[in-house]
């Protein structure tokens, strides 16, 4: 019987997606505190959140093309204690400069985690589980940006804003010692792994190969269409979720008129708490749907039909005079939203082989340009209502870019 390492190390990704939301999700319910402490316009604390999503476009590639190179257990471990120190590092912010250079920094080392991942999952999972470890993961993360709302609002009737940084911050030194001590970027380099589990993870997996890419092969890769048409549908994606994670919370508030703290907690919550299932049920439903239409077909109707089902909730959960069947409506589209995650990222490691981590962190790099925009935009529009509507309308036009995308084609064929 083949044994179960490659799950082990599933449960350890896990725990860095859980640890990874904990942070960007604690400074979206801080905001107000931080904003009149610091004394800024919700102007500026857009730029604060943009701040992070633009550093973390910017060093993406190179992130994810080093962990190519030398592996994701060196390169994971320097992510992870690079933006628990930033993280903690904001307790100490000041003024609005301070407080925009030590986000942006942050963003800069978390850069190339989800890559990174990627390409752990493309060493360690068969094909035909890749969707699903994937979901699994990206469920962590969401469990992660469920709970946080309502531990962050707790916590604050106890401590200070800056003492929450602080905590939160020392988590990820916890999770850098174990995975630094257990974790081998191959599972032929792991004494857990039996000979019976080896050959089902290698099993149709693309040999490794030079990790050097030419400008010959990063013109291929900017011109592909798949990867033309996962960027552009993850731009959209990244875009609709940043609005979840940032700006939701002020408009339940100011808009929707939601004092009590509970229920505040519950509804900033719900995207999040919808997504835990999404992921889950996402990544499982990719692999089935591929098993039985093909994995082209099977990827595509999973990613399109989510995307597109969440674009027409967010427009429904804006346009509902109720504010408990709104905050319900959209959270329900931030879910869907998620559905997709699976099929995304596992269409990566197809056409990705061994340059998984350049491939994905094109794709996310293309998100984190969408995240940079969104927060930025709420920020300058007079109402609430014109930018949730094209949020909504972005996601039915990512749902499109499904019908380019073939995860059955490498970018690159080795010779």
């Amino acid at each position: 019987m083949p044994s179960r390492t490659r799950y082990k190390v599933l449960g350890i990704c896990v725990l860095l997606a859980s640890v990874t939301y904990l942070d960007r999700i604690c400074i979206s319910i801080t905001a107000p505190h931080m904003m009149n402490e610091l004394g800024l316009s919700r102007v500026q604390m857009g730029y604060v959140f943009s701040a992070f999503t633009i550093a973390y476009a910017i060093f993406e590639i190179p992130t994810g093309h080093w962990a190519d190179k030398i592996g994701t257990r060196r390169v994971l471990a320097r992510i992870v204690s690079w933006w628990s120190i930033f993280t903690m590092v904001t307790a100490a912010a000041f003024n609005y400069p301070s407080l925009l250079a030590v986000r942006f920094l942050f963003g800069a080392g978390e850069a190339g985690a989800w890559p990174n991942v990627a390409r752990t999952f493309s060493r360690w999972f068969p094909l035909s589980e890749r969707s699903t470890a994937q979901g699994i993961f990206f469920m962590g993360a969401h469990s992660a940006g469920a709970l946080t709302p309502g531990l962050v609002t707790f916590l604050l009737g106890y401590l200070h804003w800056r003492s929450l940084f602080l905590l939160f911050g020392a988590i990820g030194f916890i999770w850098v010692a174990v995975w630094w001590r257990w974790f081998r970027d191959e599972p032929s380099e792991h004494s857990q792994v039996n000979t019976a589990e080896l050959e089902l993870i290698q099993r149709g997996r693309v040999p490794q190969a030079s990790h050097d890419l030419s400008w010959e092969r990063w013109k291929q890769l900017l011109s592909n269409p798949t990867v033309v048409a996962l960027c552009a549908m993850y731009f959209t994606q990244s875009y609709g979720f940043m609005f979840y994670i940032t700006w939701l919370p002020t408009y339940l508030r100011t808009e929707r008129g939601f004092s009590d703290a509970f229920l505040f907690s519950v509804a900033a919550g719900l995207p999040q708490i919808f997504s835990v299932a999404a992921d889950l049920f996402g990544g499982i439903t990719a692999d089935r749907m591929s098993r039985r239409y093909g994995v082209r077909l099977g990827r595509a109707l999973v990613g399109g039909g989510s995307l597109f089902l969440a674009g027409l909730l967010l427009i429904a959960g804006v346009y509902a005079p109720n504010n408990y069947v709104a905050a319900l409506l959209i959270g329900l589209g931030g879910g869907m939203s998620a559905f997709l995650l699976g099929a995304a990222w596992s269409t990566c490691q197809d056409i990705g082989g061994p340059h998984t981590g350049v491939v994905s962190a094109a794709m996310n790099t293309s998100g984190q340009i969408g995240a940079f925009i969104c927060p930025i935009l709420f920020g300058y529009f007079p109402n609430w209502t014109t930018p949730m509507y094209l949020t909504g309308t972005l996601y039915c036009l990512g749902a499109l870019c499904w019908a380019k995308i073939d995860p059955t084609r490498l970018v690159w064929k080795e010779h």
